[in-house]
């Protein structure tokens, strides 16, 4: 081989690693349980929304706090607390993808991602300010 054909093959190898590196999250989703167990570490949780709790978002006292209750795959529950404007329409997802940390018995999530139940619909997602 020639050292250009090295040097070509390097150099691709390097753009290959920088984009996997940068748009390749390849983390598993867990359960609450399973992000207790590693309190402050960063995992995803996909779920479902509890509407048999109460959510409770007043952004005349505080617009970046958004608390309620979700249920993750395994069937455990867990009060969500996100630091951000509730999403519009949370209500009417079909799943709610969830990123954040376990803190005792809370999830502190910064970011939500909704699962529309329309093939018509978009997922939408929400970022929070922490």
């Amino acid at each position: 081989m020639k050292k250009t054909h090295i040097v070509l093959l390097v150099l691709i190898m390097a753009a290959i690693a920088a984009l996997i590196s940068i748009f390749g999250d390849f983390s598993s989703y867990e359960t609450f349980e399973s992000a207790a167990r590693e309190p402050r570490k960063s995992y995803y949780i996909i779920g479902n929304l509890d509407t048999t709790q109460a959510m409770h978002y007043d952004p005349k006292v505080d617009a970046n706090h958004f608390t309620f209750f979700a249920t993750d795959k395994a069937g455990n529950k867990s009060k969500v607390i996100f630091n951000g404007e509730k999403p519009r329409d949370i209500e009417k997802s079909e799943q709610i993808v969830m990123m954040g940390y376990m803190d005792g018995e809370t999830f502190h999530c910064s970011r939500i991602q909704m699962k529309c139940p329309s093939k018509y619909k978009k997922d939408q997602i929400a970022v929070g300010n922490g």
